[in-house]
């Protein structure tokens, strides 16, 4: 009822403005692209509403009232900056705008996002984006999040997996003279007996089991060593340092190896991982913004 009545109350106040600086019926119809008989019933249904004459009608012109005078002055300016706002919000259909947040880890920020998003920025300016590096599972809405990265499609039921990248594989490197000191680990268990570097998760503060597989074979090892950290960069430049023997992304680990900085090891035991996937909520229809933000990070192979 109240839907109704403000509706007839605007379409009424339209009809009106344009009447009365018009000073036609027949004018401010064609304006309006309505019907005389349309916009006559408008402006009596809104007189009758107000309970006051608006306009004075003879048969030469029509003029507003001295009540008709103040609602033009009052009315008129406020309808022409809906008009204006409306006219904005049908515009940026071709410019969308917004602010998307994504929590994702460091690695896939720079080998995925970025390179993506580079080009992306740039052909819709008005579009905002948030990377917050966190490699720990976390409530997309408790942080506020639009969507998250991680490893694999493995997600929440009320969430929706979209592919950003290729099958991931990590390698165990270490420099040459770090494996000249010791003899080269034949089988993950080997690890055991080297200064590894070690990685904390964030999740639940734990630290990585390093995973291999081999043959359908699958063996976790907890390693040991003097270092730890929670950024795979941080374990892959103290393993450059010569500081251990580090588990980390083959991609970012290939420079140094074709370099001869670093060395892989048991290369035959390091499984493909489904790769990096964004991940959303499924409850909610995505912003024009965040659907765009989808298309331009989705996989195709």
């Amino acid at each position: 009822m109240q839907e109704n009545l403000l509706r007839d109350s605007f379409r009424g106040l339209t009809a009106f403005v344009a009447v009365a600086r018009e000073r036609s019926f027949t004018r401010a119809a064609a304006q309006l692209g309505l019907s005389q008989t349309a916009v006559s019933h408008a402006v009596r249904s809104l007189e009758k509403r107000l309970g006051a004459r608006l306009l004075e009608r003879n048969s030469r012109n029509v003029s507003p009232t001295v009540e008709g005078e103040r609602l033009l002055a009052t009315v008129a300016p406020q309808l022409e900056e809906i008009d204006a706002e409306l006219t904005t919000v049908s515009e940026l259909r071709d410019r969308p705008v917004g602010s998307i947040r994504i929590t994702a880890p460091e690695d896939a920020i720079r080998l995925v996002l970025m390179p993506r998003l580079k080009k992306f920025i740039a052909k819709y300016p008005d579009i905002k984006i948030e990377l917050f590096a966190d490699t720990a599972f976390v409530d997309l809405a408790a942080g506020k999040f639009d969507a998250g990265v991680r490893l694999g499609e493995s997600v929440a039921q009320d969430m929706i997996a979209a592919r950003i990248g290729p099958n991931l594989q990590f390698t165990v490197v270490a420099t040459k003279r770090h494996f000249n000191d010791h003899t080269i680990p034949q089988r993950p268990g080997d690890l055991v007996h080297y200064n590894c570097i070690n990685f904390r998760l964030k999740t639940h503060g734990d630290l990585w089991a390093w995973e291999f597989e081999k043959a359908g074979r699958q063996v976790n090892v907890h390693v040991d060593g003097q270092f730890t950290f929670n950024s795979v960069y941080d374990c892959l430049d103290a393993a450059v340092a010569g500081l251990g023997v580090a588990y980390v992304p083959k991609e970012l680990a290939q420079p140094y190896v074709k370099a001869g900085h670093l060395v892989p090891v048991l290369e035959d035991w390091c499984p493909l991982w489904s790769g990096f996937h964004l991940y959303y909520p499924s409850r909610r229809q995505p912003s024009g913004a965040m659907a765009l933000v989808i298309a331009a990070l989705r996989y195709e192979p």
